[in-house]
């Protein structure tokens, strides 16, 4: 990256910023100096019903123990002490509905909510150690479900509320879930999309395995008739919304399981990553404190994501709510009814902290920045983004457009397995690199290595290599649900005689040593014998002022191994001129990168294959490059949107 006047290398905080931030340069030489003082440190924050007496036991590693002997409610460090403490009329959650309604829960409400279902889950019999499966949309029930849950100690398994009955049928079968929490039907774009009848095609008997599930318990949101099953079915407004608004939490060990939450496996079977409670809660409320520069008092804070994924479990319920957030909360797709939504809700509420997806982010830009420059944003302070490494055109049109060009962003790396943000800049601290990751937040570790093993080092001319964890954290996985076996092969096997999780991305370290992520190692290609991250093709062109969006994957290729081939979006001012184009993206990235990541082709495509969280679907796009029959198109947004794509190669 070269620096200009428009464009500097690195965007250091402002001293305003710096100034007020909530932690300074120190905490890193202090979490250095002793990592398990340190995460006691971070512990203490919470409210402990018995304190611990080792802060980590790694034995049996690669299975840690965190906060050993110390016994906490999840739900009560939530919800109860922000009440007990004198905030229960402090604004927990701003719910806003696609349709346009809204609800205001303050944490009184929340803890009167919480406590009604949790009264009610337990007169259906549930004991702690029991699974529930959570299949709902974006509405406070959900969240109000999760922490009875926790409140009760019974792991909870969210399924998106966007995953076929199978899915949902899979995940209730590999948990034994005894109940389903569920609602009639969820909004989208003005329609009401039926889920009951989901749960119901879920549940019906396999041959003669029937579900393990005995009760469905469903909340009225859309008001659609839906089918019901005597004795199986209840209504929420009849039974939760009737219990005592009174319950005493318990304490639960440190260890005990939280959440079961699937994720994509290579074998196609997904995986139910298991989290537990103390570690868990203490890494996701300190990383939402210090990389959001989180102030309970004045920050309102939205994450966008859907309560669906692990994003929604750290960092819209439980890091956020055990330190006081309020927060935003909503239903709806960003361009219901119009591309104006976010920014209307951005200045409904006052919005300062602003946690999204570069798709989106991208998305945005293609819709044009005359959208949001049509509100005042002005309360936007810090903004965050998640899921995939952002490229830095995308970066800087963030800030410069939603922040005003001067919010500094937090660019997060993490995972599902790694429940909690794990590489991050610091707001305050960090002069932030558009599209790198930067440094592990303090008190965690991470290196990139080679094949080998061995450390790759800052300044070298060769800097990329694989991404490890190094050292255990305590919002680890604690393995995978009922397969532990394929927890170690999965996750520690490739690196095992040094110890290492590894977390299956590409990394690289550049000339400073800050770090930047390049997408999952099978999104690395090979040619001629030079690694090149899809990533970094993908941020070339979309660098080019006619591209919106755009996707690379590496197809075999009979000269150089792998060829590169890409699908991209075009702006709506840009004009499509043909081979034109095609020669001048081309063009641009080896201008960019270098010749030798000259794509072998260019597609220009209408949309782009993606999952419904927002992912796109390379391996799908791989099988078009390659003129394979497509593999399995079931969880995308749009399974038609390959006929376009296949017209856009044929013309």
């Amino acid at each position: 990256m070269t620096e200009t006047a428009d464009h500097p290398d690195a965007y250091p905080p402002s001293a305003e910023f710096a100034a007020a931030a909530n932690v300074d340069a120190g905490i890193y030489e202090r979490a250095a100096q002793d990592r398990e003082a340190f995460w006691a440190e971070q512990a203490d924050r919470l409210h402990w019903h018995e304190r611990w007496n080792q802060v980590l036991d790694w034995t049996d590693a690669p299975v840690a123990k965190w906060f050993v002997g110390g016994r906490l409610n999840v739900a009560y460090n939530c919800v109860d002490r922000h009440v007990l403490e004198g905030r229960g009329d402090k604004v927990a959650l701003h719910w806003e509905g696609e349709p346009g309604d809204s609800r205001t829960l303050t944490y009184s409400d929340l803890l009167a909510e919480v406590s009604r279902a949790a009264n009610y889950l337990t007169e259906l019999g549930l004991t702690a150690g029991d699974r529930v499966a959570i299949y709902m949309p974006m509405i406070p029930e959900t969240i109000v479900a999760m922490l009875a849950c926790a409140r009760l100690g019974l792991p909870h398994s969210l399924v998106f509320a966007g995953f076929s009955p199978t899915a949902l049928r899979q995940r209730i079968d590999d948990a034994e879930a005894r109940l389903v929490i569920t609602v009639d039907g969820q909004w989208r774009r003005g329609t009401p999309a039926p889920l009951k009848e989901a749960v119901d095609e879920a549940l019906l008997a396999k041959g003669d395995v029937p579900s393990s599930v005995e009760h469905v318990l469903v909340v009225r949101r859309v008001g659609t008739e839906v089918e019901w099953t005597e004795g199986r079915d209840l209504w929420w407004h009849e039974t939760v919304a009737q219990a005592d608004p009174v319950h005493e939490a318990q304490a639960f060990d440190a260890e005990h399981p939280l959440f079961i939450l699937y994720t994509s496996g290579t074998t196609g079977k997904p995986k139910g990553i298991l989290h537990t409670s103390g570690g868990y809660l203490t890494q996701t409320s300190y990383t939402h404190r210090v990389v959001f520069d989180h102030k309970p008092e004045t920050d309102v804070y939205w994450c966008t994501a859907d309560v669906g994924w692990v994003t929604g479990h750290s960092y819209i319920v439980y890091g956020p709510l055990a330190n006081g957030a309020t927060q935003v909360l909503y239903e709806g797709t960003p361009n219901f009814p119009d591309e104006h939504r976010h920014w209307q809700i951005i200045e409904k509420y006052g919005v300062t902290i602003y946690y999204t997806a570069p798709t989106l982010v991208r998305t945005f830009m293609k819709w044009g920045r005359q959208i949001p420059d049509a509100h005042d944003l002005s309360s936007i302070r810090v903004l965050g983004s998640v899921g995939e490494p952002i490229n830095p055109e995308a970066w800087r049109w963030y800030r410069d457009v939603i922040g005003s060009g001067t919010a500094p962003i937090v660019d997060t790396w993490w995972q599902t397995e790694t429940g909690a943000i794990m590489i991050s800049p610091l707001p305050g601290i960090t002069a932030t690199k558009p599209g790198a990751a930067m440094t592990p937040v303090p008190g965690v570790s991470a290196a990139v290595v080679d094949e080998e093993g061995k450390t790759v080092r800052r300044g070298e001319t060769e800097a990329n290599g694989y991404l490890v964890l190094d050292q255990p954290w305590p919002s680890m996985l604690r393995g995978i649900w009922g397969d532990m076996e394929r927890y170690r092969a999965t996750y520690w096997d490739r690196f095992a005689d040094q110890g290492w999780y590894f977390a299956g991305d590409g990394a690289k370290l550049d000339v400073n040593g800050d770090l930047w992520v390049l997408g999952r190692v099978d999104d690395v290609m090979n040619v001629s014998g030079h690694r090149i991250s899809t990533a970094e093709v993908e941020s070339a062109l979309v660098g080019h002022s006619g591209v919106a969006e755009a996707a690379v994957v590496g197809a075999s290729d009979e000269t150089t191994g792998q060829g590169i081939v890409a699908f991209v979006i075009l702006t709506a001012e840009a004009t499509d001129t043909g081979a034109a184009m095609v020669d001048e993206l081309k063009a641009e990235v080896a201008r960019e990168i270098s010749p030798i990541a000259r794509p072998r082709e260019i597609h220009v495509v209408p949309e782009l294959p993606k999952t419904r969280s927002g992912k796109i679907m390379r391996r799908l796009l791989r099988d078009v490059a390659e003129g394979r029959e497509l593999g399995d198109t079931s969880t995308l947004v749009d399974p038609q949107v390959f006929e376009s794509i296949r017209a856009g190669r044929a013309d």
